[in-house]
Order: structure tokens, then C-alpha cells, then sequence
């Protein structure tokens, strides 16, 4: 699934490209596959006590996701169904259908049969991967026990033990070499809920104050200066006051630090070239202030609307130009961001069923689409200014190619290290983040500055 919003939405140059895979010089700690994966103790501990008696009516839904619906539209609908569900019964739904539509091919090899029905792939996840009896899985997804297969020793190979399709645990092994089981662990967990601080309006340690004062607490992230990470259980931060007081917006960590390697200044002219929904625009716009403006554009008229509504909440819509699908020829900026569309296989932690909604046929056809959007944008880049290419995906064809092709067509573009902490770079300069080793979805970013 590509980005809807495709447009018609660091150190000097000379450095030695990391082999094997590309995870940098801080190697993450080894991944231990005789063990369970965090991933894997997770399911353990959901209350799957709680589907008594749903096992009939979870069939149909598991049959959607597994046909390709979206599990999280599907879960939605189901759970709009059953409104008398308790907590407990709800987390259990949500797991029941996240589960079967994340491990399938995992709970596949577990059976031995690649055509398993879906109540049986939901008593296999519950077995399996949840720690219960083969009896109590049978039971709570309303089959006889006698028809569900024994029990098989976790799979050896990447693609079965952490439920890939084959293409990707190909690209896993590419983008990771060594540490490409714990990249795959990492996907295979949710993300965790990431705020943003909304500098306009207070700072990271206010932040943390009003929310535990509403009962959210929080930890200060590890890389972007306004991160926060919310502990414990997840809050419905849509309906926090913080949150209706434009005091923070949710956001990735990772994502945070493409606006921070910008190293937008207060009063400066920046340039969104896509925008999107405008989480980047509105972290630039509170860094630019009240004097500076920041120029968002993308082709998707309705998720700039969007931008417009959270810019209003936010403070900095005097900041915030909304411009539409093309920026004015004549504009120049100190600063241009290029958060190019791309196979977001960096954020597959944030759709459980989404490896398996993706098509990479589709993927030949955006390292040019990349190339053109940032030479588009490298225009409006003042002398002295910097420029920003940033993806959130591990594909080298779309993240270092794509930033060295540019250098050999504009010379006058110098690669300069962003000012982020120096966990999030590798040894080439390129700003780039891992959930196996920052916790944070998988971003790449290359920073030029425009020679004088």
C-alpha cells in the first residue's frame, strides 16, 4: 500500500557504505531464537479467557482480514457490533483478529496446512503463540479438540518463524544482514504511542506534567527533544484535554527526527513538499515561530484540509501556508523537506495485516517518482539553504540510491551530517532508525546544504 498522497504526496560526501545490511555502527544486541520473542510474550499474557462463546462469530470477520480486508476496519465494525463487550473481551476480539491477520503464515506451518479455516488459525495463534492447551484453544474458538493438529517446534526460517511473506523477509535480510531476525521481531510488535510535545505552546517536561495529571504516564524519548512514550496501558489521546488544547500531537520518534535534522531556525522560510495530514509542518512551524512560515504542499486536497483544522488547534496556523498540489515557482526557502511517498515498509508495526495488503510490484516505480519530487523541490533552496530527502522505509532502492543519485546531477548540493543524536546515524552520514534497535518505525533521511 503506497502513500495516497504521490505527487503528479548530513557529513561530507566520501563515506564507506555499511555491509552487511545497512543498521549502522551501533549493532543491536543479539536475538536469542531459542527464547520467545518479546512479541511472542506478549500473546501470552492476553486475556483470551475472554472469547468464550465468540469463537462462531469471529469467523467471518477472520475470513475479511484473511481475504485482504483492513483488520482494523474489520475490528471496528465488530466491535460497533458487541458494544456490551468488557475490556477484557474487547482486547481479546482485538487480539483474536490482529493476531490471525499478523502470524497467518506462522499459524500455517504450526498446522501444516497452508488452506486452514479461520477458527482453526485462531485456535493455533491461542495455542501456539498464546501458551493456552490445546483443549482451551479448541474450546474458546468453538471446535472439537480432536481436529486441531499437534503442536510443532517453532519454524527455523525467517519467513515462517516471524510470519513474512517471502518478499519481505527478503528485503529484511537486505536492509539488516546479521540482525535481520531481530528487525523481523521488531515488526511483529506494535509501536508504541509516541507523542510530540507542541513546542508553541510548552515544552516536553510541562507536557509530561499536564498528562499525569490526567492519568497518562510517560517516559522522555531517547532520540527527538520533544518525544515523550506513553507507559502502562493505551490512553485514548483524542479524548485527553491535553490533547484538545493543542498541546501535543501524536507522532513516531523517528518521524520527529526528520523535522529535527532540518535544523529550521525561528523566522525561516521552509518548505513542506509533502505534507500529508501536516504532522512535520506543524513540528516545523513551532520551530520557525511566529516570524517564520512554513509552505505545505500535496496533492491530497483533503489531508491538507486536515492540516489546516490541526494548525488552527496547534497555535501556528499564522505560520502555516497552505499552498495545495504545487508549491509557486517563485518561492524560495532556507530549508525544504522532501518526506517523499515510498513502500512504508519502515511502518509495518502501525497495520498488523499490512505485510500482507502490500503489493511490491509497485515498488519499481518510486525511486523515480523520489528522484523527480526532490530535484523539484532542490529549486526552491536558497544558497547557504538546506534540503531534507526522508522516507520511512529500509529499501536501499528508494533511500541511498535515491540520495546518491541526486548528488551526481546536483553538485551544488553538499551532504552534511543533520544534527540528530548520533545513535540514529550510520557511518555514510544517513540519518536512519530501526524499531529492533530505537524502538521507533524505520526512517531514512539524507541532509544537503545548498553551496553558496
Amino acid at each position: 500500500m503506497m502513500r495516497a498522497r504521490m505527487m503528479p504526496d548530513r557529513g561530507r560526501g566520501g563515506y564507506a557504505p555499511t555491509a552487511p545490511g545497512r543498521t549502522g555502527r551501533f549493532p543491536a544486541p543479539p536475538l536469542d531464537l531459542a527464547e520467545p520473542t518479546p512479541a511472542e510474550r506478549r500473546l501470552r499474557a492476553v486475556p483470551w479467557e475472554a472469547l468464550r462463546g465468540l469463537g462462531p462469530a469471529l469467523e467471518a470477520p477472520l475470513g475479511e482480514v484473511l481475504a485482504g480486508a483492513v483488520a482494523e476496519r474489520v475490528l471496528d465494525r465488530l466491535l460497533r457490533a458487541r458494544r456490551t463487550l468488557d475490556a477484557a473481551g474487547r482486547a481479546a476480539v482485538a487480539e483474536a483478529v490482529f493476531g490471525v491477520g499478523l502470524w497467518r503464515r506462522r499459524l500455517r506451518h504450526a498446522l501444516g496446512d497452508p488452506d486452514a479455516p479461520p477458527r482453526l488459525l485462531l485456535a493455533a495463534l491461542i495455542r501456539d503463540l498464546g501458551g493456552r492447551t490445546d483443549a482451551e484453544a479448541a474450546w474458546l474458538a468453538a471446535l472439537d479438540p480432536a481436529g486441531l493438529p499437534p503442536s510443532r517446534p517453532p519454524p527455523a526460517g525467517l519467513a515462517d518463524r516471524f510470519s513474512l511473506p517471502d518478499w519481505l523477509a527478503d528485503e529484511v535480510r537486505r536492509a539488516a544482514g546479521p540482525e535481520a531476525p531481530a528487525l523481523a521481531a521488531a515488526l511483529d510488535l506494535p509501536g508504541p504511542v509516541t507523542l510530540r510535545a507542541n513546542r508553541a505552546r510548552l515544552d516536553r517536561a510541562a507536557l509530561a506534567r499536564r498528562l499525569a495529571a490526567e492519568g497518562v504516564a510517560t517516559r522522555p524519548g531517547s532520540l527527538a527533544p520533544e518525544a515523550l512514550i506513553v507507559e502502562g496501558e493505551r490512553p485514548n489521546v483524542y479524548g485527553l484535554e491535553a490533547f484538545r488544547a493543542g498541546l501535543l500531537e501524536v507522532q513516531d520518534e523517528g518521524s520527529q527526527l526528520l523535522g529535527t535534522a532540518l535544523g529550521a531556525r525561528p523566522g525561516e522560510v521552509v518548505l513542506d513538499a509533502c505534507a500529508g495530514a501536516g504532522g512535520k509542518a506543524l513540528l516545523l512551524a513551532a520551530e520557525v515561530g511566529p516570524a517564520g512560515r512554513v509552505h505545505a504542499a500535496d496533492p491530497d486536497l483533503a489531508r491538507l484540509a486536515r492540516l489546516r483544522t490541526r494548525a488552527v488547534r496547534a497555535g501556528v496556523a499564522d505560520a502555516v501556508v497552505v499552498e495545495g498540489p504545487a508549491t509557486p515557482p517563485g518561492l524560495e526557502v532556507d530549508r525544504a523537506l522532501v518526506d517523499a511517498p515510498c513502500s512504508e515498509l519502515g511502518a509495518l508495526r502501525r497495520g498488523p495485516d499490512l505485510r500482507w495488503r502490500i503489493d511490491p510490484a509497485a515498488f519499481a516505480a518510486l525511486p523515480p517518482l523520489q528522484e523527480e519530487l526532490l530535484g523539484r523541490a532542490a529549486r526552491h533552496v536558497r544558497p547557504g539553504g538546506r534540503l531534507v530527502y526522508a522516507t520511512c522505509t529500509f529499501r536501499e532502492e528508494e533511500d541511498e540510491a535515491v540520495a546518491r543519485a541526486f548528488e551526481r546531477t546536483h553538485p551544488g548540493f553538499v551532504r552534511v551530517v543533520p544534527p540528530v543524536p548520533p545513535a540514529a546515524l550510520g557511518p555514510d552520514g544517513f540519518l536512519r532508525t530501526w524499531p529492533h534497535r530505537h524502538g521507533t518505525d524505520a526512517f531514512f533521511a539524507a541532509a544537503w546544504d545548498r553551496r553558496r
